[in-house]
């Protein structure tokens, strides 16, 4: 079997400034909540720092993620590096932009992910449905800060 390659970009427009949304990715008490979602979680949010996300799979087998800081340009771009394993064994590599623009009051942020798919391990729209769904969870995150402060 040969490796599988694949990209996916992703786009959600989010009710909060840049800032904002740029800091959810920067802070780790905020990244844990959305990205990491109960999962053992670290970050070392600088240029080669490291991001480490450890937890169970659907099946009870620990996965490891682990995502380098390649660039990080404050309010504009991220981009990193990274490999994902199950229990010992690598399943992904995958190379990710993550940009923000803003667009009046809002935010539009746009995940591009080039993912180099191991055999036999994770598929492209298992990562892409995943990746998805943090996005939705953090876009949830900004809709409780606005109900808070609306209230």
């Amino acid at each position: 079997m040969e490796v599988t390659h694949s990209t996916f970009t992703l786009e959600r427009r989010y009710s909060a400034p840049v800032d904002r949304v740029f800091a959810a990715w920067a802070t780790p008490e905020a990244r844990r909540r959305w990205m990491a979602q109960g999962a053992e979680h670290s970050q070392d949010f600088v240029v080669g720092g490291l991001e480490t996300v450890t937890g169970p799979d659907g099946d009870g087998r620990r996965l490891t993620y682990r995502g380098r800081y390649a660039e990080i340009v404050p309010n504009t771009r991220i981009l990193t590096t990274s490999t994902l394993h199950t229990e010992d064994q690598l399943s992904t590599v995958s190379a990710t932009s993550v940009e923000f623009r803003a667009d009046g009051d809002d935010t539009v942020l746009v995940l591009t992910e080039h993912g180099m798919y191991l055999p036999g391990q994770e598929r492209p729209e298992w990562r892409e449905q995943g990746t998805a769904h943090q996005l939705d969870t953090l876009a949830a995150e900004f809709a409780a800060a606005t109900d808070v402060k609306e209230n």
